[in-house]
């Protein structure tokens, strides 16, 4: 299976990624859409952080690399 790749990112007026996009891809995919794939493994440099409390997003793995932080793509850095 081929891992979709992430490469950019929209935020809302607070900050929170609300949408990615995906090489290849015109539009952008929800995070919520996102958020099954990631499970699955089909998004490469990703997983899902879930804590109590707290709303469930996407982080890209450590890497020591800005350009592949969702954060980073959607200019909140």
């Amino acid at each position: 299976m081929t891992k979709r790749r992430i490469v950019d990112a929209r935020a809302d007026s607070e900050g929170d990624i609300t949408h990615v996009l995906f090489d290849g891809n015109s539009r952008y995919t929800s995070v919520d859409g996102a958020i099954p794939m990631a499970d699955r493994g089909e998004i490469e440099n990703t997983h899902v952080v879930r804590r109590d409390g707290a709303k469930t997003h996407l982080r890209t793995n450590p890497d020591g690399r800005k350009g592949n932080n969702l954060d980073h793509m959607a200019g909140d850095d």
